[in-house]
């Protein structure tokens, strides 16, 4: 897979607010929702307080690139910009180290890694998709955190049926539980209509992590 590098990309945005402690980080407004007797997702709004100064930092310095991929019969440049941070111990974020050990210990999971995508505009989207880590397990909870714009998430059993569609704005946490990744895809699609940047924060735990670092080597 190659990787290109993106040039610095311009944005402004108020810096107020300081790093959210994880006693700021409240689950308690989760709306739970059954996909079906094994997978679940939560949608948790409000989750992270003053994300604005969280999205301008990591617009900032993210080591933001563009990938392409090998699809059927041709490569081609995924919509959207990526950032890896394979160990969460060395994040220069602070507040995404607090954010990773309040994940942790809530779900009773390590997430040792994470990466973050930027959805430049309305052009920009994930198609329909699991993550990797369905692969090597049959359960997960798979966190993803919302900054900047609102953007459609969409999920759906993987051999089709009912999709549900959530709309995450800054701050808010979705999180996908049990059989999500193994038996269910999700996608950000593309807007009809214009919209700012988006970034979303995916949380990974050890398994994860080195599946992903294998992907990279092909």
């Amino acid at each position: 897979m190659t990787q290109v590098a993106h040039a610095s990309l311009s944005y402004q945005a108020s810096f107020f607010g300081a790093p959210a402690g994880a006693s700021e980080l409240d689950f308690s407004g989760a709306r739970h929702i059954a996909l079906d007797g094994r997978s679940w997702i939560e949608h948790i709004p409000n989750w992270l307080a003053q994300p604005e100064s969280l999205f301008a930092e990591l617009m900032e310095i993210a080591p933001w690139l563009q990938r392409d991929r090998w699809m059927y019969t041709r490569t081609v440049i995924e919509p959207r910009l990526t950032a890896d941070y394979p160990d969460v111990a060395e994040v220069p974020i602070e507040s995404l180290r607090t954010i990773a050990a309040a994940l942790s210990e809530h779900f009773g999971v390590r997430y040792s890694s994470l990466w973050v995508n930027l959805y430049r505009d309305q052009r920009d989207s994930t198609a329909w998709h699991g993550d990797n880590i369905g692969r090597v397990q049959a359960e997960s909870i798979v966190p993803v955190l919302t900054l900047g714009a609102s953007r459609r998430f969409l999920i759906r059993p993987a051999h089709g049926g009912h999709t549900w569609t959530l709309r995450p704005v800054s701050g808010d946490l979705i999180v996908m539980g049990g059989r999500a990744q193994r038996d269910w895809r999700h996608s950000v699609p593309k807007e009809s209509t214009p919209s700012g940047p988006r970034i979303s924060i995916n949380f990974a735990p050890e398994r994860h992590r080195i599946l992903r670092s294998a992907a990279f080597r092909r």
